[in-house]
């Protein structure tokens, strides 16, 4: 009798694999409201983006905000979708095939890998249950978010951990928390803002431009700040920029209470007023382009700029599906997992 995969079951007819499980924010469906509504309700409703007591928080966003923001988001996502949908997901499953490549030209397995949405689709519950179905005995996951943040890394474990509460026989679990400072990681962002660089030829104030985040959450012990700062700090070294010639800042800021600091449109402005004519932004913390980079920043902050004076505004894209980054995340997959059976057996000794 052939056994078959269930929820609570493994196929014990087929070779054990390794997992790797890429996680990511997510964007919804499509961009009218109604799948706006839908992806909001979903990323607001968890406890770890907002803290608020449920029953304090819930009647406000399902009263109010999902009433009102999701017509407004969905304009702005119609702004950047394109013919193959969301350019966020698009690229990530880029990302995901290149990687998976790389990972098939050095490692002869069986290792699969799935890629995920910590909100909206694919989600992980699914992704986890693709590879389930493949006799997953290991997993690796690999939130790509390179500063962590219990509002992404950690949320992301939620997720992983929430689906593996309903398996009986689970795989063995690795989990990597960050790469904010990875030499791979840093010289990939160097090498853009050089490129960038040489391709305007000139030079401006550079600006390194983080997802911001409550400043209560900071006070409460998350790393997040210190270690957007530190990758910014590396960046600028390996780049040979002066102190003088870039900043810090912190964007996509919800709500009435004080997050990180200073903000990026501020400090945009505050550059404009002081005569400053060429400013270039980069947004680290991404791993993909997405609404908050293609639409924030180079639409909504670039009108700020120019608006408030400024001469030329310019925005360095994320590092996407460069070869750079897809080595930088296969050489993390193979440093994680790399005396796991199926990735030290048979080998293949490919530089990356």
């Amino acid at each position: 009798m052939s056994m078959h995969s269930t929820k609570t079951g493994s196929a014990h007819d087929t070779n054990p694999s390794a997992g790797i499980l890429l996680v990511n924010l997510g964007s919804p469906d499509d961009p009218s409201p109604r799948a706006v509504r839908r992806y909001l309700a979903e990323f607001l409703s968890d406890p770890r983006v907002i803290e608020t007591p449920a029953y304090l928080w819930q009647p406000l966003l399902h009263g109010i905000i999902l009433r009102i923001r999701p017509r407004k988001t969905a304009l702005k996502y119609r702004e950047i979708w394109t013919e193959n949908g969301s350019p966020f997901l698009v690229t990530s499953r880029r990302q995901a095939a290149a990687i998976t490549h790389r990972l098939s030209n050095t490692i002869k397995g069986p290792v699969n890998l799935e890629l995920a949405m910590r909100y909206g689709n694919p989600s992980v519950s699914a992704a986890l249950e693709g590879l389930r179905q493949k006799n997953m005995r290991r997993l690796l996951v690999l939130p790509l978010y390179p500063q962590y943040s219990a509002t992404t890394t950690a949320s992301s474990f939620d997720a992983v951990m929430q689906e593996l509460g309903t398996w009986r026989w689970l795989p063995e679990l690795r989990f990597v928390n960050h790469y904010h400072d990875d030499p791979g990681y840093i010289d990939a962002l160097a090498t853009s803002i050089i490129r960038h660089r040489e391709q305007q030829h000139g030079t401006g104030k550079l600006l390194f431009s983080f997802h911001g985040l409550p400043k209560r959450y900071f006070l409460l012990g998350d790393p997040y700040f210190c270690e957007c700062h530190k990758t910014a700090r590396l960046v600028a070294g390996k780049t040979g920029l002066a102190e003088s010639d870039w900043t810090v800042s912190f964007q996509s800021r919800f709500g009435p209470a004080e997050w990180l600091q200073p903000y990026t449109d501020d400090i945009l402005r505050e550059w404009a007023a002081g005569g400053v004519k060429n400013v270039a932004v980069i947004c680290p913390g991404f791993a993909a382009d997405c609404l908050e980079t293609l639409e924030e920043i180079n639409i909504r902050s670039r009108k700020v700029f120019l608006s408030a004076g400024g001469g030329r505004f310019s925005y360095i894209p994320a590092l996407n599906d460069e070869l750079a980054h897809i080595n930088l995340l296969t050489d993390l997959i193979i440093r994680h997992a790399g005396d796991w059976p199926e990735f030290s057996a048979n080998r293949d000794m490919v530089s990356l």
